[in-house]
């Protein structure tokens, strides 16, 4: 009785040991093995990839068929970096990096075989990413505090001039005009303090994250957008944070104010929380990180904004100061933790991180 043939096995045991993917394919294409790293990375077990055409079961990789072709016809070794965007097993953030290596080899019998090594490019991205955003933000408070403080004299004698002009005036039409130089003088410097932020050092406390988003919450639904809902996916194992409560709120007011003008008359607003492990989010000492989603089902951020967003006075919103991200980004980098965020049309999640316990030594 014939019976199914079974994924092959290479010499040695030392490649299912291996943290990066390794996949062997015959001249045809065909995957002769794989290893456990290759199905955790492409969220497909080997019984599924092995004796079938590489870019058949995993459709994603279809990227690498010109490189294939020349690697079996020349011989040549290749390699790429994040070059293919596969799905991430149990992932909606659009795909997984990968980094991927090629090359001819022979098996025992002579015939040509391709491997193909792949890795998770994912962390290296994120460390990128992060360290982009930290220069962004550095970049960002000193243009600022340079603009702010520009403001904010010229400011007071506009107002001060104002008023003295507005007690010689009898006529309550011209009083009017004092009136709106004032209001416009107040509406300014409200800007210049929110370029330059709280002055005071953080007052750190033990805080419940999910008692300062449901204070946020309350505020966002006081807006009164009957068509807009509120949801609540929240972790309960997520413990007490060492944070400044009031900077907190501030930074996830101005977020979910930001997705509530997303989303408009009608729309969908989450707020979330997660515990992340060391390997989920690159951080220093192998730290849990605390995650706060605000997720909006708004038309996402538009491309020519996603290199700048969080730069100050940059929006895409008609009327909007460009301050809100900015400042959000400066309340959560003084409780030591950082905003990063993932968008595209109909999801857009901005994700407040901070560190979970006291850092090690």
């Amino acid at each position: 009785m014939a019976t199914e043939p079974r994924p092959a096995r290479p010499p040695g045991e030392h490649l299912e040991n291996l943290t990066t993917g390794v996949i062997v394919l015959g001249d045809d294409y065909a995957v002769r093995y794989a290893n456990p790293a290759a199905e955790q990375l492409l969220g497909v077990s080997r019984q599924q990839l092995c004796f079938r055409a590489l870019t058949d079961a995993v459709p994603a990789l279809r990227v690498l068929q010109p490189l294939l072709d020349r690697v079996r016809d020349t011989g040549q070794a290749l390699s790429r970096r994040e070059l293919v965007f596969a799905s991430a097993p149990g992932s909606d953030d659009g795909g997984l990096a990968l980094d991927c290596a090629l090359c001819a080899v022979e098996d025992a019998d002579g015939r040509r075989e391709l491997l193909l090594e792949l890795a998770d490019a994912s962390r290296r991205l994120q460390i990128d990413r992060d360290k982009a955003l930290l220069a962004q933000l550095e970049a960002s408070r000193s243009m600022v505090r340079q603009l702010a403080h520009e403001l904010r004299n010229p400011l007071g004698g506009i107002r001060g001039a104002a008023q003295l002009l507005e007690r010689q005036l009898d006529s309550p039409a011209q009083k009017d005009y004092t009136a709106l130089i004032m209001r416009e003088a107040d509406r300014l410097a409200d800007l210049a303090g929110a370029l330059l932020g709280p002055a005071r050092a953080p007052q750190m406390a033990a805080c419940n994250i999910h008692e300062l988003l449901e204070h946020v919450r309350s505020l966002v639904l006081a807006e009164g957008v009957p068509g807009v809902e509120l949801e609540r996916d929240y972790d309960p194992s997520l413990p007490p944070l060492q944070l400044d409560a009031d900077l907190v709120v501030q930074a996830m007011l101005n977020l979910a104010r930001n997705a509530l003008h997303a989303v408009g008359d009608q729309g969908r607003i989450v707020f979330r929380t997660r515990v992340l492990t060391a390997d989920a989010v690159a951080r220093p000492h192998g730290r849990p990180m605390a995650s706060i989603e605000i997720e909006d089902n708004g038309p996402g951020v538009p491309d020519a904004l996603r290199e700048t967003l969080f730069y100050p006075l940059v929006t895409g919103r008609p009327g909007g100061s460009g301050l809100g991200l900015a400042v959000a980004q400066d309340l959560v980098s003084r409780n030591a933790g950082l905003i990063e965020y993932a968008s595209r049309p109909g999801r857009t999640v901005f994700r407040m991180l901070f560190p979970i316990g006291e850092e090690k030594a």
